[in-house]
């Protein structure tokens, strides 16, 4: 099954969202979220494999909704870290294969935005979660795999 976190804001998205769709396999079951994880739990129960793309996506669609007096609510860094928190407790707990791919903000310069800067600490979070519960984690780097836990 393939969760599918992307929202299309604009014509650009549109047409990568509709680039995704036309690459995937028709024979893969789909499940979108409305920007929440927890909509997508239900479907789960039928698959032995789920690809979840991408927690980077998900969390940037989670905090472009927050308005900006909000940014940098720790609250709500930490609702996001327990929905990802819940999702990957429900997805991996009839011993599935869950794959997450996310990417990875730490390895460049600091945001320039206040809300650049809470996604990356955000997300390193939520990949820091995810990393945790997972037994193998790879890193691509210019299109080549690194095996780095596991």
């Amino acid at each position: 099954m393939y969760v599918a976190t992307g929202q299309a804001w604009d014509e650009e998205m549109k047409q990568r969202i509709e680039r995704h769709r036309a690459r995937r396999p028709r024979n893969w079951g789909l499940a979108e979220t409305d920007g929440t994880l927890a909509v997508t739990l239900p479907q789960l129960k039928r698959y032995p494999v789920v690809l979840l793309d991408c927690l980077s996506t998900w969390v940037s669609t989670r905090l472009m909704s927050v308005p900006e007096a909000s940014w940098r609510d720790e609250a709500i860094g930490r609702a996001l870290l327990e929905e990802a928190e819940q999702w990957l407790d429900e997805a991996c707990s009839d011993g599935r294969t869950v794959i997450a791919v996310t990417s990875e903000v730490g390895l460049g310069g600091v945001a320039m935005t206040k809300l650049g800067r809470w996604f990356a600490d955000v997300l390193g979070d939520v990949n820091q979660l995810a990393a945790s519960r997972a037994d193998t984690v790879y890193a691509v780097l210019a299109g080549i795999p690194w095996r780095i836990k596991g």
